[in-house]
């Protein structure tokens, strides 16, 4: 076994590594100048999740090399938040000590946020009963002097919440402070100091834009909260419950008065728009008198199917935002037959790996 610590002496090549595979690979669509946005050297993570080893007396996290399959025991884990960092060996040493706490406890995941809010989730393999329940309340009571934070037990058929169910981050997108509301369990971007570069250059590109914005794939509303000030109306899509839900209290808590989100896959809301079947969930909503020359999808990485990738075409101007080159560098094999990159952007999520987020916009040729 081993301890994970990273290296930032070498942050510097990987990122320009990352930079000239991403500039090889998407030449031929003309990307000239790439624009590049690091990330902090440590502590940038404000999610992780590890699995539970138990070895005798001893405790410890544990992670899997995704080559080997070999354990890595995680004692330190720098890409960490400082949050996450700080807590994660006073969590394990107050685990090693209570046997109800500790006993079929399998894995621990961490969401944390800059605004100071941190969740941990703890699974078992065993029934939660009310011993438990006392236990990790005077846990909860006894870490809230350190930390600003809440406990969910996860079990078979079983949650249990000590507190909120998600943490409310704060960012700061061009001098004004955001709020959203990220839940347990649901995507959130894991890079918060990334991620608001990321809604920095996309409000940047948007401002040059007019009339009305359609966002497929919007989650909890990451980008259409930010997006919204620089349009008439916005109207976005989202399947999960749990993020449409998420996404219409970060519309309250930020007073977006212009911002409509409908829970629909894009296969259905391009179904919806060509008229091929109707839908309840847009009850209400005219989708005729948005005047929508702008388009922002942040698919997942398999990236868009064939129906959506038409529609997009539909629009003057594509944010495309990518969590995987090679399903990017398809869709582009279509989209520029329309449009043309007018700006290129990677976006450093992930640092030390391979994966690479990457921001297009595409304007119709």
């Amino acid at each position: 076994m081993a301890v994970i610590i990273i290296n930032p002496a070498l942050y510097e090549q990987q990122l320009n590594e990352k930079k000239h595979t991403i500039a090889a690979q998407f030449a031929r669509f003309g990307v000239n100048d790439l624009e590049v946005f690091a990330s902090e050297e440590k502590h940038y993570r404000q999610r992780a999740e590890f699995r539970v080893w138990h070895d005798g007396e001893d405790l410890f996290h544990i992670m899997f090399d995704q080559q080997s399959k070999e354990k890595i025991r995680v004692e330190q884990f720098d890409p960490a938040a400082p949050l996450i960092f700080a807590l994660m060996p006073r969590l394990i040493a107050e685990l090693k000590t209570k046997e109800v706490l500790r006993r079929k406890l399998f894995q621990i995941d961490y969401l944390s946020t800059l605004s100071g809010e941190i969740l941990v989730s703890m699974l078992y393999h065993k029934a939660l009963d009310d011993e438990w329940l006392t236990a990790i309340k005077e846990l909860k009571n006894k870490l809230s002097g350190e930390f600003n934070i809440d406990f969910i037990g996860r079990a078979r058929k079983q949650k249990i919440a000590l507190g909120k169910e998600y943490v409310v981050e704060k960012l700061t997108v061009a001098g004004k402070q955001l709020v959203y509301q990220q839940v347990e369990n649901s995507f959130t971007q894991p890079n918060a100091k990334v991620n608001q570069k990321m809604l920095e250059w996309a409000l940047d590109i948007s401002q040059n834009l007019s009339n009305d914005l359609l966002e497929l794939y919007c989650g909890n509303g990451n980008f259409s909260i930010a997006l919204a000030p620089a349009f008439n109306r916005v109207l976005a899509t989202e399947i999960s419950k749990s993020s449409v839900a998420s996404a219409q209290f970060n519309i309250a808590e930020n007073k977006i008065t212009n911002l409509d989100i409908i829970r629909m896959s894009s296969e259905e809301f391009t179904e919806a728009m060509k008229g091929e079947k109707e839908f309840s969930r847009l009850k209400g909503i005219d989708l005729k008198s948005y005047n929508c020359q702008s388009i922002l999808v942040d698919p997942p990485r398999a990236g868009l199917d064939e129906g959506t990738t038409r529609l997009v075409q539909n629009y003057d101007n594509i944010i495309y935002i990518s969590c995987n080159p090679q399903t990017l560098e398809r869709d582009l094999e279509v989209l520029t037959q329309t449009h043309k990159v007018e700006r290129f952007a990677i976006f450093d999520q992930f640092p030390y790996t391979h994966h690479i987020e990457s921001g297009v916009f595409l304007t119709r040729k």
